[in-house]
C-alpha cells in the first residue's frame, strides 16, 4: 500500500488542523494506520493509531483528548483531527500502514512497513 499524507499547515496555538493519509490499494482495509511525528533535533514518536477494523484506536497521553484518529475505508482515507493545538505538536507528521496491525504494538513505528511523505504542522505561539 503507498501512504499520502497532507492537510499541514501553520496554524495559531488553540487552532484546529485535520490530516489526511490518502492510501492507494484494494487491500487498504486490511492495514492498521499510525500517525508518527518529528520534531527538529528529537526522535520519531507515536501520535495515534487506529486499527485495521477501524474498532480500535490507540492515543499517545500528549494528544490524548485532543486529537481524533478515524478512517473511511470506502475511500482509502485516515484522518487525523487535531484540536486545542499547542506549539510543542509542531512538527513533521507521517502515515504509515501495518497489515492486519491491532493492539498496542501499533505504538511502534517498527510494526509499520509502509510510510509516507511527512506533512509540516506549525504551531505558533
Amino acid at each position: 500500500v503507498q501512504l499520502q499524507a497532507s492537510g499541514g499547515g501553520l496554524v495559531q496555538a488553540g487552532g484546529s488542523l485535520r490530516l489526511s493519509c490518502a492510501a492507494s490499494g484494494r487491500t487498504f482495509s486490511t492495514y492498521a494506520v499510525g500517525w508518527f511525528r518529528q520534531a527538529p533535533g528529537k526522535e520519531r514518536e507515536f501520535v495515534a493509531a487506529i486499527s485495521w477494523s477501524g474498532g480500535s484506536a490507540y492515543y499517545a497521553d500528549s494528544v490524548k483528548g485532543r486529537f481524533t484518529i478515524s478512517r473511511d475505508n470506502a475511500k482509502n482515507m485516515v484522518y487525523l483531527q487535531m484540536n486545542t493545538l499547542k506549539p510543542e505538536d509542531t512538527a513533521v507528521y507521517y502515515c504509515a500502514a501495518a497489515l492486519w496491525g491491532q493492539g498496542n504494538g501499533l505504538r511502534d513505528a517498527e510494526s509499520f512497513g509502509s510510510w509516507g511523505q511527512g506533512t509540516q504542522v506549525t504551531v505558533s505561539s
